[in-house]
């Protein structure tokens, strides 16, 4: 963090110094709310949970070099004490950002936030000292957490903006105000939230109505309702795409084995890229990124080796390992909508094999009145990929062997095109069936929401060698 003194961090977050705190002491660390994690010269802010409350924890931070904790109740170690922890962090964070010198960068959408903000961290590093959100870290905890991060020398923040409702990326925006904003795509997930596709639009449209004049607003091409928000943003407008016409656009696209290369055409010239990601939706994500950089003041040439040598930072996302048995796994299990699970089972469908495809397939959450239907097509999605087994995990999940069986029941062996489809209770039971199917040269794709896959994936990675 930007040094501050306890005096001027509680006067930032809007809380009062314990008798015990020395208000002159200078916090020198990170903020951390991690009992573990906390460290000489820095802060832990206690947050109670369901399973423990983060003030038990206060004295063993304070042992292990934390100058005070962020607290909400009376503790026996040094304290700035405030009304609710999550909002102090959040007040601190506002601070932080207004004295940071970094250029802040802000990416959205509906799928692709975690991967592209990967990227974008990843370029910028090459530039100069950079802070990113770690994984998906981007709520209302996670966010002010990562701006806390900035040190004096830090040139640049990387943040991933989510939002489950209308006004959450405004919020986040206020916090740490960016200067360039990406917008991936807007796409159908958090109907719980969102209600509808347009809603979501409207949502993810307030980062580029957020941006100043000076600022850029970096826009997907190929999403209509993306490219939309060019009328309603002051900034800079800079597009990216495939198919339609765009400032920063993939000609010469080859998915070879599913690592993708292209030409990369920018304002400044061309450049030729070979992605270590796995999957075509990372051209688009490298688009995004290249803009990002761009803007920056990187050329054409430093843009596409950056995103050549970049790789997988955060876990459970298209992370592909062969085992010791010869199986190729595809761990893209850590979430899940509709357009991230087909860009996967066409990257499962374009993966070199010897042996069979098999889709281990979990609930995609949120969906509201659009479940059955967003199922079935997915399982229609795995059938073109030209996939050759679908396993479908859970509860809700039937529409998919509908899907992929070309409308037969689960109970047939084999549906539409040869394609093989079984629905299982839960994990325990596509373990138990995957331990009686595998053969080596198989490859395995492992998908769904959240926690719905993950034990298939653990079970798998079980016996990992190599990641390729």
């Amino acid at each position: 963090m930007i040094p501050m003194s306890l005096a001027q961090v509680a006067a930032a977050a809007g809380g009062e110094l314990s008798a015990t705190a020395d208000p002159e002491a200078v916090v020198t660390g990170g903020v951390e709310y991690d009992s573990r994690k906390a460290g000489p010269g820095g802060l832990f802010l206690a947050i109670p949970g369901a399973r423990a409350d983060g003030h038990d924890f206060a004295a063993k931070a304070h042992a292990q070099g934390a100058l005070a904790t962020i607290a909400t109740r009376p503790i026996d170690t040094p304290a700035i004490y405030v009304d609710d922890a999550v909002a102090a962090l959040t007040r601190l964070a506002r601070h932080v950002a207004a004295a940071s010198k970094a250029t802040i960068i802000g990416v959205t959408g509906s799928n692709g936030k975690t991967s592209t903000k990967d990227l974008i961290g990843q370029l910028c590093a090459r530039l100069g000292p950079t802070v990113a959100t770690e994984g998906n870290f981007n709520n209302e905890l996670g966010h002010p957490y990562t701006v806390c991060r900035v040190e004096p020398d830090t040139e640049f923040l990387v943040l991933e903006l989510a939002a489950r409702g209308v006004g959450h990326i405004t919020e986040l925006c206020e916090i740490a105000p960016p200067s360039i904003g990406a917008v991936l795509n807007v796409g159908i997930s958090h109907l719980d939230g969102f209600g509808d596709i347009e809603t979501t639009a409207r949502a993810k449209s307030e980062l580029p109505r957020f941006l100043a004049a000076d600022g850029a607003a970096v826009l997907n091409a190929d999403d209509h309702r993306v490219a939309a928000m060019a009328a309603h943003t002051k900034a800079e407008v800079l597009t990216f795409g495939v198919e339609a016409p765009a400032d920063f656009a993939a000609t010469e696209v080859d998915p070879r084995d599913g690592r993708h290369a292209f030409t990369l055409r920018t304002p400044g010239g061309a450049a030729e890229v070979r992605l270590g990601l796995w999957g075509g939706h990372h051209v688009h994500n490298a688009l995004a990124a290249a803009a990002v950089l761009w803007r920056l003041g990187a050329d054409a040439e430093s843009i596409a080796a950056g995103l050549s040598e970049a790789t997988r930072k955060s876990e459970r996302r298209m992370d592909v390992f062969t085992r010791d048995d010869g199986t190729t796994v595809i761990d893209d299990s850590y979430n899940a909508n509709p357009a991230s699970m087909g860009a996967a089972v066409r990257a499962l469908g374009q993966l070199p094999t010897e042996g069979r495809r098999i889709a281990v397939l979990g609930l995609m959450a949120d969906l509201e009145a659009l479940e059955a239907s967003c199922h079935r097509r997915l399982g229609e999605q795995a059938r073109e990929a030209g996939v050759d087994e679908v396993i479908a995990v859970g509860e809700g999940t039937e529409p998919i062997v509908e899907g992929a069986t070309g409308g037969n029941t689960h109970h047939s062996p084999d549906g539409a095109d040869g394609v093989t489809a079984t629905h299982v209770p839960d994990q325990a039971a596509a373990i138990a069936l995957l331990r009686t199917r595998l053969r080596p040269g198989d490859a395995v794709l492992v998908k769904g929401s959240r926690y719905r896959t993950w034990d298939v994936a653990d079970h798998l990675r079980a016996k990992e060698e190599t990641d390729q």
